[in-house]
């Protein structure tokens, strides 16, 4: 069954609004940001970068889990409008006003937090979200949940200690009193069955079951698949380009789920990297190590661990963290179901193994044992918020002091992805000592023929490389002493 055709339906203001794409000048792809600074009461939603790096446009959304709503930045510029079907959209003008202050806009007041304040409604988004999730997050927690929003002005201190203020002395808000009230509008929204948005030029669908999305995906075989959008948003933003036909994933709750069974973890192409960053701290602490300095919590709330595999991006931050827990990925189509080793997925430059019916649907990591040590890096110009210049994960397994087994991918280095199968063949059998590892050091230029870059040179590139393999030396070696 179809929805009722060309219409999404959100909450805002505290009241459901029901858009109709056929009537209106909005394009399905476009974005929250423009819809909101095309309203007279929403100004505070700002453009500072159209590409989620600046946080200007953060705004919260609420989503009902478990018959609790639950909030979460996004930056709006990155969101199709139609993908806010069945939320509940708030930004800095539903928290409060001048003559009656939300405790977040208050600390901010108090601590001097805003300057020119272009930034601040972001930042005091962000906060909120903080706000009404965390209970008694440390430095770290926030610092991080800030590392989205960028200030030029005022300086990072004061806005911190106005989070930190603001959570210590938190008290029930006036989102908490209509809470009920919104959810009963949320559950009002139709979201079970399939959304198609046809236009004269365009055509989005959002199915709410895999069934259906794969049904979509037979019918529509040349339609972009998103779920999170953070990539293919640019697209539109940045290059400006016209995309005809969307199947968006993100409403699918199938796909969003972690499950650990005794020796591997079954993980939805859309589970978010932000959860997935909170799920795989004790059992996964190498791919928690990237996913703490993935993107910014806006961006990692949207994004998906399908869509960063999907894309095939050489610097894909996931992928040889993936790669070296020898992850499996699942492509669904109507009439398949097969499974396929992440090592072996991609195969070019943007390019995998996944048919045009296919879509994926789960990723199956293994649970290493506890003599294997996997560890994760990222070189990039700044900490947070950043693209790799050179990324790598390292697997290994020792036998009295030998090794045994060693598994070695970059990214950053060629045009996808790839093993340093040169190197890994220096190491093996080898004693894991600082000599073999300045041999095996020399191949890596063997394995990958890096380019120049905006952020590198192939030289430096190449530099890079080596000297993460030596850190992973120096850091095992630490290990093993002890």
């Amino acid at each position: 069954m179809m929805n009722n055709p060309n219409h999404v339906s959100f909450v805002l203001d505290g009241k459901t609004v029901n858009l109709n794409f056929a009537d209106s000048k909005y394009k399905p792809t476009t974005t929250l940001l423009q819809y909101l600074r095309d309203l007279p009461g929403h100004k505070s939603v700002k453009e500072g970068c159209a590409e989620g790096d600046c946080g200007a446009c953060t705004v919260v959304m609420g989503e009902l889990k478990n018959d609790k709503i639950q909030y979460r930045a996004y930056d709006s510029c990155l969101i199709f409008l139609p993908a806010v079907h069945g939320k509940q959209i708030i930004t800095a003008e539903n928290l409060g006003n001048s003559e009656n202050l939300h405790p977040v806009q208050q600390a901010m007041h108090d601590y001097d937090g805003s300057q020119c304040g272009f930034c601040t409604p972001g930042f005091v988004m962000s906060i909120f979200a903080l706000y009404k999730q965390e209970e008694k997050p440390d430095k770290e927690e926030i610092t991080n949940a800030l590392s989205g929003n960028l200030c030029r002005c005022t300086g990072y201190r004061p806005i911190i200690e106005a989070a930190e203020s603001s959570i210590k002395n938190r008290h029930e808000d006036h989102f908490c009193k209509c809470e009920d009230i919104i959810a009963s509008l949320l559950k009002k929204i139709n979201t079970k069955d399939t959304i198609e948005i046809i236009t004269e030029k365009q055509k989005y669908f959002i199915p709410f079951t895999k069934k259906e999305a794969l049904s979509l995906r037979k019918q529509f075989p040349n339609a972009l698949l998103i779920a999170g959008s953070t990539d293919i948003a640019l697209r539109v933003t940045k290059r400006h380009e016209f995309l005809p036909e969307i199947i968006d994933l993100s409403h699918i709750r199938e796909l969003d789920c972690f499950n650990i069974n005794k020796d591997k973890a079954f993980i939805g192409s859309n589970y978010s990297l932000e959860d997935l960053r909170n799920s795989s701290k004790s059992v996964f602490p190498a791919l928690n190590n990237i996913l703490n300095i993935f993107g910014s919590r806006q961006i990692r709330n949207r994004a998906c661990l399908g869509g960063n595999i999907g894309s095939a991006s050489p610097i894909g931050d996931s992928i040889p963290v993936l790669m070296a827990y020898d992850a499996e990925v699942v492509l669904e189509s109507v009439e398949t179901k097969r499974t396929i080793k992440l090592r072996e997925f991609i195969t070019g430059y943007r390019q995998t193994q996944c048919k045009p019916s296919e879509i994926i649907t789960e990723i199956i990591v293994p649970i290493p044992k506890s003599d294997i040590l996997i560890k994760s890096y990222k070189v990039s110009k700044r900490k947070d918020l950043d693209i790799s210049t050179v990324s790598a994960c390292f697997s290994l397994k020792l036998n009295e002091n030998k090794v045994e087994d060693i598994a070695i991918f970059y990214g950053g280095m060629s045009a996808f992805t790839k093993r340093a199968v040169k190197t890994e063949e220096i190491l093996k059998g080898k004693t894991w000592n600082r000599k073999n590892i300045e041999i095996a050091m020399k191949y890596i230029t063997e394995d990958y023929k890096p380019i120049s870059d905006a952020r590198a040179g192939f030289k430096v590139r190449e530099i890079m490389a080596a000297n993460l393999l030596m850190k992973f030396w120096v850091e095992t070696n630490q290990v093993y002493k002890h």
